[in-house]
């Protein structure tokens, strides 16, 4: 039982469909019976449209059907199309009704009000919560984000990889990972599909992308972490230097930006977020060093020399950009080699720092890229600087023996870039079914 078209579809074929028989399929927002005449609002994901039943004109057993209907009951009715009365400027006067469904008690979360909820009611009712359209336009966001990605992507040459998300190894070499039962043998939930983006490279397919899940165990419990996020990879061999991947990035963004400006498939989420964002025609690119003194002269913010940006630090550098450039994003490089991983390439004379760096996005981490160090004896030296076991990389070591290209890339956040774009106070409003140090259901 297929529903002629989405809601939306009948409000912008208005003029089309007026005295036109149509079927309309959703959950019931809401009821109002008068005696003689109920009103029905039926929702989907893109609207709400109002059903009218008139004890005069409509069939007996449609009235009789409709005195079992409760609020959030699923049904689709049939009717003529006409002007409405109401704020909603259509209605649908029905002379065909099939309840598919209702509810079997009391409803614990009205998704018409559930917005104004306890975060975690939300979450242990997501599936109610979600009926929301200002929540539900949240997920069509992400989605779009995600195929734009693929798109713009593919249209520079990448192609898209699928990589194993059971490895044997961290990616960062440390202690952050999900432990797995692998047939007796011992092995992790992937942190990151680094190792296999660069293998990708390696191997000739030269430019990667991958949209997948990232499983982090670190012990955060604020509005910016999960322990399962979906992260927008990209791999690129035969890099000059780390602008190559910030331009890369910074193309995506600017063409998010312009398909915000002119895609009417945004329509649903436009109704309940602002989802500009300043974007200037060159992405500042300021080292960390440089970010140390903006801090301390301009927020009085101290950091010692080589520390990783704090959420403060992160925060104030988005104030300044924006006063000073009208931007919302800035990347900051050269990152310290204290705080990068051991597949980040140092700065020649001057190992204490990398071709590492991060974008911030209105004062938030969203991307962190580098060149990597493609070198084999190079690496094995940072491994040993990093203080990590040789052996337990010697998978990933085994890539480059044979002549690898130089390359770089980045990992980016879904969660993070919806957050940010749609002023979400916490993080997990940006995923369906959030995991994190508490929540492992729903």
């Amino acid at each position: 039982m297929l529903k002629d078209h989405f809601i939306n579809y009948i409000y912008e074929h208005k003029q089309d469909l007026l005295g036109k028989r149509i079927k309309v399929c959703g959950w019931v927002a809401n009821i109002r019976d008068l005696g003689g005449v109920k009103f029905l609002l039926i929702r989907d994901r893109t609207g709400i449209v109002q059903a009218v039943l008139k004890k005069r004109s409509t069939p007996n057993e449609v009235i009789e059907e409709s005195r079992n209907i409760v609020k959030e009951s699923i049904l689709c009715i049939e009717g003529e199309v006409v002007e409405g009365k109401s704020s909603l400027k259509l209605e649908v006067i029905v002379d065909k009704l099939d309840v598919l469904n209702r509810p079997f008690e009391p409803i614990p979360l009205d998704p018409e009000t559930s917005t104004s909820a306890q975060l975690n009611v939300r979450l242990d009712y997501r599936w109610l919560d979600a009926r929301n359209r200002k929540v539900g336009s949240i997920f069509t966001f992400a989605s779009w984000i995600a195929n734009m990605f693929r798109q713009y992507l593919a249209e520079n040459g990448f192609v898209e990889i699928f990589t194993p998300k059971i490895v044997a190894t961290g990616t960062e070499g440390g202690a952050e990972v999900f432990p797995v039962i692998y047939f007796g043998k011992e092995a992790y939930l992937a942190q990151s599909p680094q190792f296999y983006k660069q293998l990708a490279v390696i191997s000739g397919l030269e430019r990667v992308f991958e949209v997948g899940p990232v499983f982090r165990a670190e012990a955060h419990h604020t509005v910016r972490h999960l322990s399962e996020f979906h992260g927008l990879d990209f791999e690129i061999g035969y890099i000059s230097s780390p602008d190559d991947v910030m331009n890369i990035i910074e193309g995506f963004f600017k063409r998010l930006s312009y398909e915000l400006e002119n895609n009417s498939s945004l329509k649903e989420v436009r109704e309940f977020y602002n989802v500009e964002a300043s974007i200037p025609k060159k992405i500042p690119r300021l080292s960390i060093k440089d970010a140390y003194k903006i801090l301390l002269e301009k927020y009085d913010k101290h950091l010692e020399f080589g520390d990783d940006l704090d959420t403060e630090a992160e925060r104030m550098l988005g104030e300044y950009f924006k006063e000073e450039h009208n931007s919302d994003f800035v990347f900051i490089t050269e990152y310290p080699w204290k705080v990068r991983p051991f597949y980040t390439m140092r700065i020649p004379g001057n190992k204490d720092f990398t071709y590492g760096f991060d974008l911030l996005f209105k004062g938030l981490e969203i991307a962190t890229g580098s060149q990597r160090e493609h070198r084999y004896d190079i690496l094995l030296e940072n491994l040993k600087d990093k203080g990590l076991d040789e052996k337990k990389f010697r998978f990933y070591l085994d890539f480059f023996k044979y002549g690898a290209p130089p390359h770089g890339g980045v990992g980016m956040g879904l969660e993070r870039i919806v957050k940010q774009f749609l002023g979400l106070e916490n993080i997990r409003e940006a995923r369906l079914l959030p995991r994190d140090t508490e929540r492992i259901t729903p």
